[in-house]
């Protein structure tokens, strides 16, 4: 088995580039939403979050390559991407007035105690799920020198054509030598929505998601997802993910050997550890696999102001220490930091700086600075 190697930064333009969709997330805080009469709008989008987090927190150079409707929405959307200071690289649709295309929308409020968070999606007539081969020119874009590319199986879900873009994307990364990553994030009510457009049962659903995902990992250098995304998305067997722990990592690492042996070119599997106890307190770690061997990160408790966004952050942290060249458990524990960070400030992205995250990966408290 192959270790997994960073590229240089030595004549490249971007760390890492991103493949997702965008979209706004409307959050009315711990109000339900019958009620609910405000919303707070956030940019969002799983591959571009941890484009974002990189960039803000981490000081690393990150471009998103995604859909983008001119209409206000989008402008809006396209201010968020500049200010946090992404490098662009659109598909652009017009939007016709009336229906579409459209940028999608998350509604998630954040819940609060025994009560739970909702998350509901209007991802009709969304832009992004028009994306297919020959949306980008990745030969151009990877002879700017890219260092990391990244997507994941939220986008990959959207269409048949979405997830052949990833794999196209993924093979012009590997001719370019980047590392490729990809966040399994299995969605089952997703992948059941794209398959019914085509006529496809829940059952040939799951298959067909199975199908694609395990399509997809076999480009994949740096996998990112738990026991359950491993079993339900790859189809791979392993422990009940109900008799362990939530924050044993035994049953995730007990699948390692099955994840090698079906894909070989597997360099680095992790995952986050979370048990939530309600809404505002979950008990926090995470793990690691890289070449061959295991690291876990510590468990800590968190009082959690807005969940979104933690495995996201998570996943930046982790990738910012590998790009960096820190340590296999340096890396991991900035991404359980910089994850556990984010769930202390509101939308998706972070809001928290290195010298925070650093702090808290070393040990430190929340007592006051001065």
């Amino acid at each position: 088995m192959a270790s997994l190697t960073i590229p240089a930064t030595v004549g490249t333009t971007h760390d890492l580039l991103a493949l997702g969709a965008l979209v706004t997330r409307l959050d009315p805080g711990i109000i339900p939403f019958k009620e609910a009469d405000t919303y707070t709008l956030h940019v969002s989008g799983g591959e571009y979050n941890v484009a974002t987090n990189l960039s803000t927190c981490f000081g690393m150079r990150t471009a998103i390559a995604s859909a983008m409707v001119d209409y206000p929405i989008g402008r809006r959307i396209e201010n968020a991407v500049q200010k946090a200071g992404v490098t662009p690289y659109y598909k652009r649709f017009a939007h016709d007035g009336v229906r579409g295309p459209n940028m999608a929308i998350v509604w998630s409020d954040r819940g609060q105690g025994v009560r739970a968070p909702v998350v509901f999606y209007n991802r009709a007539n969304e832009a992004a799920q028009q994306l297919q081969p020959g949306s980008f020119d990745w030969k151009t874009l990877f002879g700017k020198g890219i260092r990391w590319f990244h997507s994941g199986g939220i986008f990959s879900a959207l269409s048949p054509s979405t997830s052949e873009l990833v794999i196209e994307a993924m093979q012009a990364a590997k001719d370019a030598g980047a590392v490729v990553s990809f966040d399994l994030n299995y969605r089952a009510k997703l992948w059941a929505i794209a398959a019914a457009e085509l006529g496809l049962t829940a059952d040939q659903a799951s298959v067909g998601a199975a199908k694609t995902l395990r399509k997809i990992t076999s480009y994949v250098d740096v996998l990112v997802g738990n026991e359950e995304d491993l079993q339900k998305g790859l189809g791979l067997k392993g422990q009940d993910v109900e008799a362990k722990g939530k924050l044993d990592p035994s049953a995730f690492l007990g699948m390692m050997e099955s994840v090698v042996k079906e894909f070989p070119n597997i360099k680095a599997v992790a995952t986050t550890l979370r048990e939530v106890h309600s809404t505002n307190r979950h008990s926090w770690s995470a793990v690691l696999w890289l070449d061959g061997k295991s690291y876990q990160a510590p468990t800590c408790e968190l009082d959690v102001y807005d969940r979104v966004g933690g495995g996201d952050g998570f996943a930046a942290g982790l990738f910012y220490g590998l790009l960096s060249g820190k340590s296999p458990e340096e890396s991991l524990r900035l991404g359980w930091a910089h994850g556990a960070m984010i769930t202390t400030t509101p939308g998706d992205t972070s809001l928290v700086s290195l010298d925070q995250v650093d702090a808290f990966a070393q040990g430190g408290s929340a007592r006051i600075q001065r």
